[in-house]
């Protein structure tokens, strides 16, 4: 299995799942950074992305034997970091720390919102997996989410990008709009659950809808312990598509 990656692409997220496709694995197995931006003007203008992507520390592909886990020797020290900064963990970090890098995001949202006239107010709180969720709140910020949440996904890479290289720390921060993300992540749960279910009981694929990588992502995590079935993705951006598989 391939370990660490740099693929370019249009995009930031077809340059990432360029990179899965690659390494062949699901995103909740990697980490990744940005190390040229694509998208569409300030969120994302048609340019080139470059992206690295490697596995996570501890990160057992499916089917490997139990006692591989145990390993954790080589595991803990992880990839190479070219960008000269460390991962940073929530637990590893004080109140202080946490409230800095929080600043930082809301400073760096604002840096973009400012100049585009945008009146909203930041929102911090930790999610379930312990990542900083700023959740953008005010009125009339639909221009903010996009179509199926497009322009929310290239938002949350820059600002992750952005805070990121300030703090000169890899941590998690995510963007959500009006709590867009919360209401979609249960809906696409759902979703998955369902199609997990229709796939089990007919014994056939099950393709859903094209999705952003954020909603793919959603889904492969959701199923990843079903032992029912598998996920993959397929099909090129804007079209690409989770596949639920039966077992």
């Amino acid at each position: 299995m391939i370990k660490e990656t740099i693929v370019e692409g249009p995009s930031v997220p077809e340059a990432l799942d360029a990179a899965l496709e690659e390494m062949g694995v699901q995103q909740d197995a990697v980490e990744y950074e940005v190390l040229e931006g694509g998208g569409k003007g300030l969120f994302g203008a048609e340019k080139a992305a470059k992206v690295r992507v490697w596995i996570k520390a501890g990160y057992v592909a499916p089917g490997a034997e139990e006692d591989e886990a145990d390993d954790e020797g080589l595991e803990d020290e992880g990839p190479a970091n070219h960008a000269g900064y460390d991962e940073a963990s929530p637990s590893d970090l004080s109140d202080e720390e946490l409230d800095a890098i929080a600043d930082e995001a809301v400073a760096v949202i604002n840096s973009i919102l400012g100049p585009l006239g945008i009146e909203s107010e930041i929102e911090e709180y930790e999610g379930d997996e312990n990542e900083i969720i700023m959740d953008i709140v005010g009125d009339d910020l639909g221009i903010l989410i996009g179509r199926h949440g497009r322009t929310l996904d290239a938002l949350q890479i820059l600002v992750s990008a952005i805070t990121n290289r300030r703090i000169e720390r890899r941590f998690p921060i995510v963007v959500d709009v009006s709590g867009y993300r919360y209401r979609r992540r249960i809906k696409l749960e759902e979703i998955a659950r369902r199609a997990a279910d229709r796939v089990a009981r007919q014994g056939r694929p099950v393709e859903l809808r094209p999705m952003t990588s954020f909603e793919r992502k959603v889904i492969h995590m959701v199923l990843r312990n079903d032992r029912r079935i598998t996920t993959a993705s397929q099909g090129e951006e804007p079209f690409r598509q989770v596949v639920v598989h039966p077992k």
